[in-house]
């Protein structure tokens, strides 16, 4: 709409582009009903990879010049001092490992590891989960723990390339 005059002065290109649009739209549902509706294209990854391929689309876009992004690749300041990033110190990392093992070693592991085994029999079953977390946490397993105890029985997400 930008590259007219007055987009709305006539209406055949305002039509045109809804007319483009639709068509867009009703080809990629036919292409939804053609891979067996919308539970089977996202099990076949359609989805996503329609947007990873507009989001590549997208970025070589902005990167070419194609596509304006202002203050990334057009309209930018120059000479403005870039901000300071933060640091993070290594050893808080280590520090921080020292405290979960101190943590482990003093908790109830009985206690811990009971909690976290109701978690895994709740999150094979249909209960709400939050208690069982809530319990875990409570029993000071660890935030690690708690989500090692679900991917257990959930596993990881892992995306399938259908070609």
């Amino acid at each position: 709409m930008a590259d007219v005059v007055d987009p709305f002065a006539g209406s055949y290109f305002v039509e045109s582009l809804t007319d483009e649009l639709e068509a867009r739209a009703v080809a990629l549902l036919a292409k939804v009903d053609d891979l067996g509706g919308m539970v089977s294209a996202i099990e076949k990854g359609f989805p996503q990879r329609e947007i990873q391929n507009a989001a590549y689309a997208h970025q070589k876009g902005v990167e070419k010049g194609e596509q304006v992004v202002v203050g990334v690749n057009r309209f930018t300041v120059t000479g403005e001092p870039k901000p300071d990033l933060l640091r993070v110190d290594e050893a808080l990392g280590a520090t921080r490992r020292q405290q979960v093992a101190e943590l482990r070693a003093r908790r109830d592991q009985a206690a811990a590891a009971a909690r976290l085994a109701d978690l895994r029999a709740a999150a094979a079953g249909t209960d709400n989960l939050m208690p069982y977390i809530l319990a875990a946490v409570k029993a000071e397993a660890t935030v690690g723990e708690v989500c090692d105890a679900m991917r257990g029985v959930f596993g990881e997400y892992q995306e399938q390339l259908v070609l």
